[in-house]
């Protein structure tokens, strides 16, 4: 029988051990910093497994395989089939539909873009006393209510658009090394309230503030990732001495491909992945300016891609491509870094994705997320930390494209409302809806939707519930309006001259 002294003894352990979990919970809590910086790289287009942390054997990527290595995975990070709903998402912490109802991307002088009325993650995070930096590609609105600098972001350097959204005789339309395109006349203006299209897009600026400083030619393609690098870098050193927000959208590697000087046939396996190894370095430019400023252990950094990688890349072992809602279309290879705070060479696949990025950056600065509208997104930092108790932020998600509902994944299943049998055209067959078991099926290639009838009505009412909000098809009760403009004009005009209120110090590059 044990003595009262030996009770004695193990209540004592017992407080001890007590005491110095208290205080190991109490140091942990200390030690993050209450106002952490926030580094956002998007990549444009980037392949499910164009790196080596997804599996890639091609592209050579040491910095992106560090950083899973001494951080996080995010296996089913979701985004959009296409850019700017995508961005959209990740600004405002809601479905792109919400906030961003158009049926495909924006386009050079739009009438609508991404309403200023919103509230971004640069928004919610200036009156907390945050420094913030767009450099790259926005693709939100170019109008002057539109840009970043109308959305939360002190500064912005960048091409307001894709980097294909400019005329065929500067480069464009074609890749590093292909022949120039033989100039076409527009017949007439091929234009919508998204913008201008094809032949009747305008030069390509670049960007600083609200003012046109460059022209982006063959050249400027080339020096893209390098010109918004050292920005990046630059921003950082500027504002190591308060809490920041750098948001690093790359032009890369959207078509065309134009790998830099140093870097093109460097990989032998084409320019596509030359661009990707640049990326890599630029990435590892980032990450090694904040160990060296010792700014790593205040810094969240998070690394995606804005969709599902083209045929030009690899998504394996994902279905479909960028533009589709199959998974190898809107599921993105994503990393979490933050040393000391996320555990190192962790993983997950817990659903999440674009929206969750606002609600996790903001309530870690010791904001709050906005309770007077909608936010989709919740925060992903007890996932993130590796909290024990931590609950998956969704069960559920939407797969939108544009205004069209056309899936939705509930835990493991995914339902394709309708998807068209092998040769419908020929046979007249209709489009059927297909059920998969991602987590045994990651590939979608085995329809299990006869076996499973019970998890088709399941879901048939999550789609009439999401119908009263978002709507289905076409705006629903749940959208948000737009920003819309009279008269919009591009930043360079036809005839080389640039809009008047955009006129800045145009020059070569910088």
């Amino acid at each position: 029988m044990p003595t009262r002294g030996a009770y004695a003894l193990g209540a004592v352990s017992l407080c001890f051990s007590l005491t110095v979990l208290m205080n190991v919970k109490a140091l942990d809590a200390a030690e993050r910093p209450t106002h952490p910086n926030f580094v956002i790289i998007n990549i444009d287009d980037l392949g499910y497994a164009d790196i080596g942390p997804y599996g890639s054997s091609i592209n050579r990527t040491p910095h992106l395989d560090r950083m899973a290595k001494e951080g996080c995975r995010l296996t089913s990070f979701y985004a959009a089939p296409v850019c700017s709903p995508s961005r959209s998402s990740l600004m405002t912490g809601c479905y792109p539909k919400r906030v961003l109802p158009i049926p495909h991307v924006l386009f050079p002088a739009g009438e609508v873009g991404l309403n200023p009325q919103e509230e971004t993650i640069a928004d919610l995070l200036k009156p907390l006393g945050y420094a913030t930096a767009c450099v790259g590609k926005w693709h939100l609105g170019d109008q002057p209510s539109m840009l970043p600098t109308d959305q939360g972001f002190d500064y912005y350097l960048g091409i307001p658009y894709s980097n294909d959204m400019g005329t065929a005789a500067e480069g464009s339309k074609s890749d590093l090394g292909k022949p120039l395109p033989m100039p076409k006349e527009a017949v007439g203006i091929q234009r919508d309230e998204l913008g201008l299209r094809g032949n009747s897009q305008p030069p390509l600026p670049l960007v600083e503030q609200t003012k046109v400083i460059g022209r982006v030619k063959q050249d400027e393609q080339q020096a893209i990732v390098e010109t918004y690098t050292k920005a990046a870098v630059k921003f950082i050193e500027e504002k190591r001495d308060q809490p920041f927000l750098l948001y690093l959208p790359h032009s890369a590697v959207h078509f065309p491909i134009y790998p830099g000087k140093a870097w093109a046939g460097k990989s032998s396996h084409g320019h596509y992945s030359d661009w990707v190894e640049e990326v890599d370095d630029s990435v590892g430019q980032v990450l090694e300016t904040l160990r060296r400023l010792k700014l790593a252990e205040q810094t969240l950094v998070i690394f995606t891609s804005d969709n599902g990688g083209t045929q030009r890349g690899s998504n394996q072992p994902l279905r479909g491509f960028k533009g589709s809602t199959w998974e190898g279309g809107i599921r993105t290879c994503t990393l979490a870094w933050w040393p000391g705070q996320i555990p190192a060479g962790s993983t997950t696949d817990v659903i999440c994705g674009m929206f969750d990025v606002l609600p996790t950056c903001v309530e870690l600065a010791g904001g709050k997320v906005p309770s007077n509208r909608v936010i989709d997104g919740r925060n992903l930092w007890p996932i993130l930390s590796g909290q024990t108790d931590a609950k998956p932020p969704h069960d559920v998600f939407y797969y939108f494209r544009g205004l069209q509902l056309e899936a939705v994944r509930s835990g493991p299943w995914k339902l394709h409302l309708a998807i068209n049998p092998p040769n419908a055209k020929k046979t007249g067959a209709k489009p059927e809806p297909q059920l998969y078991h991602l987590e045994r099926d990651i590939a979608e290639s085995q329809n299990v939707i006869a076996d499973h009838p019970e998890v088709v009505a399941q879901i048939q009412q999550l789609i009439k519930t999401m119908d009263q909000d978002l709507g289905t098809n076409g705006i629903g009760p749940g959208c948000r309006p737009l920003a819309r403009v009279a008269d919009p004009q591009p930043f360079i005009l036809n005839d080389g001259s640039v809009r008047a209120d955009a006129v800045g110090a145009v020059s070569r590059f910088p």
